[in-house]
């Protein structure tokens, strides 16, 4: 049996006297679409800190194509085809949208390939094509998110992880954002998405985890975890659970 694409095993992490996260345990395969679902403060963020190399975990360890990167800075991991957006976007200000794209392409890409062409293919593959030369302070919320995403792309990755893309947009915006999604898997890029909107993440998932208080209460497809009486305490309460 080969060997996962990521591979998170007994992943812990604590801050002072408060445990955050684990022991979690956790794989993805090539081209999967995986949603990691929680209420606030059920450690989704501290997981993906520790996967894309923001913090290392306490314990445990990750693996991504058979190699260790538990304690690889994030930019190794991203020129090794690992990256991340952020929940709130935050572009670079004075610079034109796809300048924004060039400077991660310096650190992260290692694909070799003219920086301005890929820069271009990815502003097209994101819907962002058109703004191309306009500031990046200029750019809508759903533009802005549009654009988080194209620079986690920047990089060639062959796994993105989308944290939260989606806040604060409207349904039609959302649409938007699953189908740039979508279009991304298609490409053969693996997808984490953390999420606390639990209809995309439903529509999107091939797979959905269910995190609380640091550790994975429930996985499966996404119809048996809506069912999961463990789910529905987590974000109903126990008179939903019954």
């Amino acid at each position: 049996m080969s060997e996962a694409l990521l591979s998170v095993r007994g992943v812990g992490k604590s801050f002072g006297a408060i445990k955050a996260l684990g022991p979690v345990d956790l794989d993805l395969e090539p081209g999967e679409r995986l949603g990691i679902i929680g209420p606030n403060g059920s450690g989704k963020t501290t997981l993906i800190n520790c996967i894309s190399g923001f913090f290392p975990p306490d314990t445990g360890s990750i693996r991504y194509k058979g190699r260790d990167i538990t304690h690889m800075p994030a930019y190794r991991r991203a020129r090794l085809g690992l990256s991340r957006s952020f929940q709130i976007p935050r572009p670079f200000t004075g610079m034109t949208v796809i300048e924004n794209l060039l400077v991660p392409m310096d650190y992260g890409d290692a694909s070799g390939r003219d920086e301005l062409q890929r820069a271009a293919d990815v502003l097209d593959a994101v819907g962002l094509a058109r703004r191309r030369d306009d500031p990046a302070e200029s750019l809508s919320q759903l533009e802005l998110r549009k654009l988080e995403l194209a620079r986690a792309l920047a990089a060639s990755p062959d796994i993105l992880i989308a944290d939260e893309a989606m806040a604060g947009l409207s349904e039609g915006e959302i649409d938007e954002i699953l189908t740039v999604l979508f279009r991304l898997n298609n490409s053969g890029v693996a997808v984490i998405m953390i999420e606390h909107i639990m209809h995309a993440v439903m529509q999107y998932s091939e797979r959905v985890i269910c995190l609380e208080t640091g550790q994975i209460i429930a996985e499966g497809k996404p119809e048996a975890i809506v069912r999961s009486p463990m789910v529905q305490k987590v974000y109903f309460g126990e008179q939903t659970a019954r």
